[in-house]
């Protein structure tokens, strides 16, 4: 990984974190990051200095320019004496605190930032190593014209007033994520679980898929937990990659053959074990069916025939109409080529 651009500064007060973060924020701009994105980097950056003043009793922060594999981004490292993190996977929980504070920094880092890797140095050595990073993306182009179509339906448990499933479609060049998130039981601490992990995945679509999970389960260390799958469509490739923790079906119809995946169970949040990830090739013909176990799995696509020529929108709420259980949250998510 090469790095040109670099700027070490010592932050020992508010008035050192007001200075990290406008110096984020410029570099975030000559590096061509769009406004949203450099301000996003420029929040980051102030969570860790704060965190540094807050916690440790400063440190320092360098910003620097890096690229790697195409990709050209803004690392921000921070290095301190503190006392150090006892438990760094906790650190990433919304509400964590040592020092009395809300406790919201390094959950806002890790949202904001693509990459994020914590290293307390222990009693001996004492204080904190902090490496995140954050590239950038290129603006979308109307050039690369998306060969499918996608649509949802979604219905809480019904006598639950908010769903605890929730869902993911994104497009951008080239590629399309989908997904869903089923959060353990029902109500509402489910659906915090879910939406926790929604926004994760949302601020994060485009990084490599066992990257996602592994944020989504340190952002979902304070709730329930949740179970999910994801699909990413790289139709230039004609390939599409799964990836899954927990009990989400998936299902596909008019592939040339059946399609092999394996189910890796566990929760995300507790005990998280890596996800099965799988490529397989996709062509715009074929279509795909992800629901949560609120939809039952005895059904077979001959019995939904009259509804495969429908948009995608209309294919999932037949489903969630005729298979919803009547003890759980349901979604279903589905995917077809917009010619088929």
């Amino acid at each position: 990984m090469a790095s040109k651009i670099e700027k070490a500064t010592n932050v020992r007060g508010e008035g050192d974190v007001v200075v990290v973060r406008r110096a984020a924020k410029e570099l975030a701009g000559q590096l061509g990051f769009a406004a949203k994105d450099a301000e996003e980097v420029a929040l980051a950056v102030s969570e860790l200095a704060t965190n540094l003043v807050k916690h440790a009793g400063g440190g320092v922060l360098t910003l620097r320019e890096v690229e790697a594999e195409n990709k050209v981004g803004i690392e921000a490292e921070c290095l301190d004496a503190g006392p150090g993190i006892p438990d760094v996977e906790h650190a990433f929980t919304d509400g964590f605190s040592t020092a009395g504070s809300l406790g919201y920094g390094l959950g806002t880092v890790l949202r904001l930032t693509d990459e994020v890797t914590v290293e307390s140095l222990g009693e001996r050595e004492r204080g904190t190593h902090i490496v995140c990073r954050r590239w950038r993306r290129r603006p979308s182009s109307r050039a690369h014209r998306c060969p499918f179509v996608f649509g949802a339906a979604s219905r809480a448990h019904p006598r639950m007033p908010i769903n605890g499933d929730a869902f993911i479609i994104k497009e951008w060049d080239g590629a399309a994520l989908v997904g869903v998130i089923d959060g353990l039981g029902h109500g509402q601490f489910a659906h915090r679980a879910s939406q926790t992990a929604r926004r994760q995945v949302e601020t994060h679509y485009d990084q490599p898929l066992e990257e996602i999970f592994r944020g989504v389960a340190r952002v979902c260390r304070a709730t329930r937990g949740v179970v999910m799958a994801l699909a990413r469509f790289d139709w230039e490739r004609q390939r599409v990659t799964l990836a899954s923790v927990g009990n989400i079906e998936i299902r596909t119809y008019r592939t040339a053959e059946p399609l092999r995946f394996m189910v890796r169970r566990g929760v995300l949040g507790i005990k998280t074990p890596s996800p099965h990830v799988s490529e397989h090739r996709w062509e715009p013909s074929y279509v795909l069916a992800m629901h949560s176990d609120g939809i039952s799995t005895h059904w077979q696509w001959a019995d939904f025939a009259h509804v495969l020529s429908e948009p995608p929108a209309a294919i999932a709420r037949a489903l969630l109409t005729a298979l919803a259980k009547d003890t759980d949250d349901a979604t279903v998510v589905i995917v077809k080529g917009a010619a088929a």
